[in-house]
């Protein structure tokens, strides 16, 4: 419901509970089926980049501003060079013996607005389409919102179908698209936005620790039930 201020105009919802939100520190987030930590280059760089190789065709790469990589040295020198972006932080997916088995970030972390963006995904084979990847997804929407973010991002190129796709399995709401927003390898890239908001987070994180419990999977780590953020 809208309020109106001193001059007639219509306003809204005044926050005046609400503090700046907190910037990711050097924790560990700590599941059971993968960990997700800070990217140390002595030991997360030549295992993450070996594991990234298993998939060599370079599809997994294509809506994506860089990749593949030809050396270790290259890929080195992104991540060098990606964490001393501004609003960055970049964190190693492992597995449950610690192996880096894939890469995410915190992009455009603005504590003064309470807005955080997921992003920088890139899988390994190792990963794909396993409980631990809904897990690290899980762990890093759970640390957001405890560090007080009221807005957590996802963005992809609108014709990353699969992106797509993990962003409303996960319960992300589509925003819209960015018509012509970047130069992607020479190619117009559309952008999709999607969301999820604090008010939202309390039934999202529910459905996400039900199913991700072990009683939900068989001997083999394949579902019993069905991840709906939706329903």
């Amino acid at each position: 419901m809208s309020q109106k201020n001193n001059f007639g105009q219509k306003m809204s919802v005044a926050l005046s509970d609400w503090e700046v939100a907190r910037w990711p520190n050097e924790s560990i987030l700590q599941g059971n089926w993968c960990s997700v930590a800070p990217i140390d280059f002595d030991k997360h760089v030549e295992k993450l980049f070996n594991a990234l190789q298993k998939e060599n065709s370079g599809e997994s790469w294509t809506y994506l501003p860089y990749g593949p990589f030809n050396s270790q040295e290259e890929f080195a020198q992104w991540l060098a060079k990606t964490t001393l972006e501004n609003g960055t932080k970049l964190y190693a997916i492992c597995d449950m013996y610690s192996q880096p088995i894939g890469i995410a970030g915190y992009l455009r972390i603005t504590p003064d607005q309470g807005v955080i963006e997921i992003g920088h995904l890139h899988f390994s084979a190792d990963l794909k389409k396993t409980p631990a990847a809904t897990e690290a997804m899980y762990l890093m929407m759970k640390y957001a919102f405890d560090l007080g973010y009221r807005r957590y991002e996802w963005k992809c190129n609108t014709l990353n179908e699969p992106s797509i796709q993990a962003a409303k399995r996960l319960g992300f709401t589509f925003e819209g698209v960015f018509r012509q927003h970047m130069v992607v390898k020479g190619y117009n890239r559309d952008t999709a936005w999607f969301s999820i908001l604090d008010s939202e987070w309390a039934d999202i994180k529910n459905k996400l620790e039900i199913w991700l419990r072990l009683a939900n999977f068989n001997a083999e780590g394949k579902q019993i039930n069905r991840l709906n953020t939706k329903e």
